[in-house]
């Protein structure tokens, strides 16, 4: 099994770095990979701290292509927002960073298929549908931001497993809004990424969580809060661990969500 499964055989190890002087080492399979996926947070048209820092991100996208020089990078998300991925690029400041042998791709226009949960005890989802690129490419990369919002009176926090939301399409899991995602929060967000990280995150090969300032925010909402200064970066290749180092060096109590995972990934 992949090393996100059999995680009693593979040891962890999560650098943390300076904002400032952040250099992104990617993990050994990118070096020379064909086609390479990068899953930024990119989900609303507003500056970091509710999205991926372009200063992080373009580190992740310039070791990427040190690391494979003819690959293909495709930059994937699916927006949370009426305004489209084009736009939100644009207004962040994406395309300047991006080289003829990268692409930005939007996760809702992308031919999907069903992923299995191989959790021992799935939560709602026996499968999932998402992009089919995630098995068409060599390397997968999740970069995301680091926040903390209040769902039904219980604090969440979101890095790079939760950024995996933009991947899932609009059309199959919305709810009440065209522009979420409802149906993947139901029961609930922490145990709903439970079945993500069975049914997709096991496949990523390498996590990002750019906390060089931190999003709280006062309730549910993602995309509006007080911007907290920190200067960090986390990154490594098991989006748990990448996780849970994040939120112990912030101080923040370990997600449920977390803990979780690691227990039944830990199964034999």
């Amino acid at each position: 099994m992949k090393k996100g499964i059999a995680e009693s055989e593979y040891e962890a190890v999560v650098q943390t770095a300076s904002a400032k002087s952040f250099v992104y080492q990617p993990p050994a399979i990118a070096h020379h990979a064909k086609r390479i996926l990068v899953k930024p947070n990119l989900g609303y048209p507003i500056a970091p701290p509710v999205t991926v820092s372009m200063s992080v991100l373009g580190s992740v996208l310039a070791a990427l292509r040190q690391a494979s020089p003819q690959a293909e990078i495709l930059i994937v998300e699916g927006v949370c927002s009426p305004v489209s991925l084009s736009d939100i690029a644009r207004k962040n400041g994406l395309y300047p960073l991006l080289d003829s042998g990268m692409q930005l791709l939007d996760a809702d226009l992308l031919s999907i298929v069903e992923y299995p949960n191989l959790s021992p005890a799935p939560v709602r989802f026996q499968t999932m549908w998402a992009p089919a690129l995630l098995q068409e490419v060599d390397c997968r990369i999740t970069v995301g931001t680091f926040k903390r919002t209040v769902l039904k009176d219980q604090s969440l926090i979101s890095a790079s497993l939760k950024n995996l939301y933009g991947l899932f399409p609009r059309a199959k899991y919305k709810a009440r809004s065209a522009n979420s995602r409802g149906q993947l929060h139901r029961p609930s967000v922490p145990q709903i990424l439970q079945d993500v990280y069975f049914c997709i995150g096991h496949l990523f090969d390498g996590a990002v969580v750019d906390a060089d300032r931190r999003l709280i925010s006062p309730d549910w909402k993602p995309d509006k809060g007080a911007a907290i200064e920190f200067g960090k970066v986390f990154f490594g290749d098991d989006l748990v661990a990448v996780d849970r180092a994040a939120c112990q060096t912030a101080k923040e109590p370990i997600p449920d969500y977390l803990d979780a995972i690691d227990q039944h990934r830990n199964q034999p």
